[in-house]
C-alpha cells in the first residue's frame, strides 16, 4: 500500500468516527427528550458502517484495492422507550405514563468511548505517516 492509500484509509476512519461521536453525543444530549416535531419522544440514531473499496467508488472494483470505511447511512432504533409514571408530565398519557427516549446513557458513553479511541487511532496512523514521509524526504536529501 502506497502513502496516499494510507492516508485515505486513516482519513475515512476518522470521518467515521467523528460521525459515530456525533450520533453518541445527540443521543445523550436527547435522553430526556420526550417530544420532538414529529411529537413522539426521541428516537436514539446508530450509524451503519461499511467497508469501501477506493476503486469501487472510481467504478473499477479489484481485489486487492484499499479499504476504507464509510457510514452507509443512520438508522433510528426502533426498540420502545422507558415508561415512567409521571401523571402531572405535560406529555403523559390518559394513564398517567410518559414514554422516555429508548437512549441508556450508558451504553451511549461506552459508544463515545470506543469512537474517541477509533478517532484517536486513526490521527495516530495519520501522524506515523507523517513521519515516515518526513524521515523518506530527509534520506533523499
Amino acid at each position: 500500500m502506497d502513502f496516499l492509500s494510507a492516508l485515505k484509509v486513516s482519513a475515512t476512519g476518522l470521518t467515521a468516527q467523528r460521525t459515530r461521536v456525533t450520533l453518541a453525543t445527540s443521543n445523550l444530549a436527547n435522553a430526556e427528550s420526550t417530544r420532538g416535531p414529529d411529537g413522539k419522544p426521541y428516537q436514539r440514531l446508530d450509524p451503519v458502517l461499511e467497508a469501501r473499496s477506493f476503486d469501487q467508488s472510481l467504478g473499477a472494483a479489484q481485489q486487492n484495492s484499499p479499504q476504507g470505511v464509510a457510514v452507509a447511512e443512520v438508522v433510528a432504533d426502533e426498540t420502545p422507550g422507558r415508561k415512567v409514571y409521571s401523571p402531572g408530565h405535560p406529555d403523559a398519557d390518559l394513564q398517567g405514563f410518559v414514554t422516555f427516549p429508548n437512549v441508556n446513557p450508558i451504553h451511549e458513553v461506552v459508544n463515545l468511548m470506543s469512537a474517541s479511541k477509533g478517532y484517536e487511532a486513526n490521527a495516530t496512523a495519520i501522524e506515523t505517516l507523517k513521519n515516515m514521509a518526513s524521515k523518506a524526504l530527509d534520506i533523499l536529501r
